[in-house]
């Protein structure tokens, strides 16, 4: 069968709704911009916004600030993490989480995964014991949650203090109770290709007054934190205000009322997002020589993305693959290749983290494929794609 090459653009997101370019015009009439410059009875977009996301992740506390990476060092560093400690995380995520470690001066302690992307529970278990650490940044990579009950069991048992990165799973679930909620703190991004857009930018989110104390004053308040939407009483920064280093990382107004928007459309796209990734998952599913990660049912994902595997190939038939995709359109990435390229990286790449032995996610990584799903795809466009990838795969596989 022949098809027609697909001609849309991987990197090509919904425009900004029309409230949010309204909002931010006015923003910029008015100059000010920073968060703390307000008129007198002024609620800036900022401080609405902490509120109106606090409100939707149902978390008790919530602050803007300038990226997820941001986010999750302010984290570890309000958390109590310090020059020298170990932290665990997945062996299978992107650079700026072990980033995020080292630049708190820590040692990222990397745990292996599983063939559904998610990190090995039992590994977890010996390394916590094995190497002292106390704080696991446990990334959800590509939208994958794992056993949360079971891992905050280990967690109990073990004295970690979780800290969850949440990039990928802004609205996610397990079990009902949504992905942030678990450990001391949820690390979320707005980058562009997240699920809310404002270039950069990101939320930490806790139930935790002290913690999130510290977080504010690092993220540079100034002593202005009951300027915040969802902040803890004035009383918890009596001693912290004075303690604790100003890191100057907070969202300005201008991306906060981008925001707001699309924080009252982040449910509908979700579904809109599941639409595409059950169209495409459906095909490739169909294929003897694909797997697909399982879901489980007590899941609820957000499939902005989708992964599949094509287990132990070689990398000159992944480079192959990967060619014969590209030359119909279909933007994949491989998680296998030697050296990082845009988006993706693997551990090896990680200078400034220990080197660490990690057979199985290597294994796995070899054969991972990767690919973007923005929401300007339709479903026709989902069929379309997924034909591609079956005939590359076909294609490989009779030449075996």
């Amino acid at each position: 069968m022949t098809r027609p090459p697909f001609t849309g653009s991987f990197t090509q997101q919904e425009p900004i709704p029309d409230a949010g370019i309204a909002a931010a015009l006015e923003v910029m009439r008015t100059g000010r911009l920073h968060r703390y410059n307000i008129a007198p009875g002024e609620e800036p977009a900022a401080m609405a916004l902490e509120r109106e996301y606090a409100a939707w992740q149902g978390a008790r506390y919530c602050i803007a600030l300038a990226s997820g990476g941001q986010a999750m060092q302010i984290a570890l560093r309000a958390a109590g993490v310090r020059p020298g400690d170990k932290v665990l995380s997945n062996a299978f995520t992107l650079a700026p989480v072990p980033g995020a470690i080292a630049g708190v001066g820590a040692e990222p302690v990397l745990v292996e995964i599983t063939e559904d992307l998610v990190i090995d529970l039992d590994d977890l278990a010996a390394k916590a014991s094995a190497s002292g650490a106390r704080h696991l940044m446990l990334s959800n990579m590509r939208g994958h949650l794992c056993d949360m009950d079971r891992l905050m069991q280990i967690a109990q048992a073990q004295g970690l203090t979780v800290i969850e990165d949440c990039a990928h799973t802004m609205g996610a679930a397990w079990n009902g109770r949504k992905s942030g909620n678990f450990g001391l703190a949820g690390c979320f991004s707005t980058q562009t290709y997240k699920h809310m857009n404002s270039g950069e930018g990101g939320f930490l989110t806790s139930d935790d007054a002290e913690f999130i104390a510290r977080a504010t004053i690092m993220s540079g308040s100034y002593m202005l934190y009951s300027r915040h939407g969802a902040g803890p009483e004035s009383e918890t920064f009596t001693d912290i205000r004075l303690d604790t280093p100003n890191l100057s990382a907070r969202m300005d107004n201008l991306r906060a009322a981008i925001l707001r928007p699309q924080l009252l459309a982040l449910d509908r796209n979700i579904a809109r997002w599941n639409d595409r990734y059950d169209r495409l998952a459906g095909h490739l599913a169909g294929h003897n020589a694909i797997r697909l990660p399982q879901r489980p049912a007590s899941e609820t994902y957000v499939g902005s993305s989708i992964q599949f595997l094509l287990p132990g190939i070689a990398a000159r038939k992944a480079e192959a693959f990967l060619t014969a995709t590209a030359a119909q359109g279909v933007e994949l990435k491989w998680f296998g290749a030697a050296e990082p390229v845009a988006f993706t990286s693997a551990h090896q790449s990680w200078r400034y983290a220990p080197r660490q032995h990690l057979p199985a996610t290597d294994r796995i990584l070899s054969g991972l494929f990767d690919m973007r799903l923005p929401l300007t795809f339709s479903l026709e466009d989902c069929d379309l794609i997924a034909g591609h990838i079956l005939d590359a795969a076909t294609t490989l596989q009779e030449a075996a």
